[in-house]
């Protein structure tokens, strides 16, 4: 038996509200189950009951067994003082408040609907090794509910993506538009690069930035010298020597240091990945777009956001990808893809949280533009897709990312819909 089935029966009333007797036989009656605790302190708060003809308010905490009253310390918690009803799976132990009075217990192994625990072993039971708990049945979900739990999945991940904005508002004292561009360093950084080029963006101000927008290859330089692509003294690479004058230039001139910076990797990366491919193109998208946060947060349609994004890395990287080694010709232009990247992870979290911060919702926009974009295609949708599970945009894809992650890793089937659905037999 688990605590949180025990918490999803009393939430949802799923046992009788009367005619229930204590495990010492007092009569019970539950007029109000409470309201659900996620934070220190009881399970449930504010719970109204009638134990024995009197009536109580106060909370309610659950336990698999009495015992973990004790296991759990909370006799000496001041915290659970107000405690009226010990709800457990079994009574194995009596419980005491501080003053020697008898906490009543609630033992549930009595009052559970069978087909309650039978679709709960059916969820969890089996030993045998699962993506999730119920990939034979996710599918059977009806549609509108699932497709409504998907937004309220996608919202949420909104929200604990707005948990590093708003972390990066505090470092930079509220400066969006440098937070936009930590953002974007750190996603034209990729997994492998990300928390270098965050690095890089957090060495340097970004008044600096602003200045050398108009100049992009004193940009360029500049983001290249400090994450320390520019050192190899050997070279005779004319373009990396140019490099390497303008960056000593404007080191000396912005007093920049280089200590906390780490080194990006070109290792097991797609050369159209390398570190030197996408500080040119950050560059570039600055030089043609100096007032960018200002243009995103006032953009409404995605063809937009292409045109915003419509841009290549320099001259140079048409024809290399490292310094002094000539590569076939191409564009090295932002692809459709890696822009709804930048659109799922940095600009569209950015405009929630500002928007959030400005006192609009934006959710419902959000929203839309999302369900514009080509979903994301890696292993944990593509195992979704092979339970029946239609994914048909990013919407759908950044929700199913934050189902697995949140809730089936987590094995939080009761606080989802397609596990509530089983629980219920629907």
């Amino acid at each position: 038996m688990r605590e949180d089935l025990l918490h999803y029966i009393w939430k949802n009333g799923k046992i009788p509200l009367s005619n229930l007797y204590t495990s010492r036989r007092k009569s019970l009656q539950i007029i109000s189950l409470g309201i659900h605790n996620h934070d220190a302190g009881p399970d449930f708060l504010h719970a109204k009951l009638e134990i024995d003809g009197q009536l109580w308010f106060g909370n309610v905490e659950i336990h698999v067994k009495s015992s973990d009253w004790y296991v759990h310390q909370h006799h000496t918690d001041t915290n659970y003082d107000n405690v009226i009803l010990h709800v457990v799976w079994e009574a194995d132990a009596v419980v005491y408040r501080k003053n020697k009075e008898e906490i009543p217990a609630l033992e549930l192994i009595n009052y559970i609907p069978l087909t309650i625990l039978t679709n709960y072993y059916n969820l969890f039971g089996s030993r045998k090794a699962k993506f999730i708990n119920c990939e034979k049945e996710i599918s059977l979900t009806n549609d509108f509910k699932f497709s409504i739990w998907l937004e309220r999945l996608y919202i949420e991940r909104l929200e604990e993506k707005s948990n590093e904005i708003n972390s990066l508002l505090v470092e930079t004292n509220n400066n969006w538009e440098k937070v936009l561009f930590l953002l974007l360093l750190k996603n034209f950084g990729l997994k492998l690069n990300g928390d270098a080029f965050l690095s890089l963006g957090k060495a340097m101000e970004f008044d600096i930035v602003r200045k050398l927008t108009h100049n992009v290859f004193q940009l360029e330089s500049l983001l290249f010298g400090l994450s320390g692509l520019l050192n190899n003294a050997s070279s005779t690479d004319k373009f990396l020597i140019q490099m390497q004058s303008e960056y000593s230039f404007l080191r000396n001139k912005y007093n920049i240091r280089e200590n906390s910076v780490q080194c990006p990797s070109f290792f097991r990366l797609r050369p159209v990945n390398f570190p030197t491919i996408r500080l040119s193109q950050l560059a570039n998208l600055y030089g043609r777009q100096p007032q960018l946060f200002g243009k995103i947060i006032t953009t409404k349609e995605v063809d937009h956001f292409y045109e915003i994004f419509s841009i290549s890395a320099g001259t140079y990287w048409k024809t290399h990808y490292v310094f002094g080694k000539l590569s076939p010709k191409r564009e090295n232009k932002l692809t459709k893809s890696f822009i709804n990247l930048l659109l799922i992870n940095t600009i569209l979290p950015l405009i929630f949280c500002y928007s959030k911060w400005q006192g609009i919702d934006v959710s419902a926009k959000i929203i839309s533009l999302l369900h514009k974009l080509n979903r994301e295609d890696n292993k944990i949708t593509r195992k979704f897709k092979n339970f029946g599970v239609r994914c048909g945009n990013a919407m759908n894809s950044q929700a199913l990312l934050q189902l697995y992650n949140s809730y089936c890793t987590k094995n939080r089937c009761m606080e989802c819909v397609v596990g509530d659905s089983l629980l219920k037999g629907k």
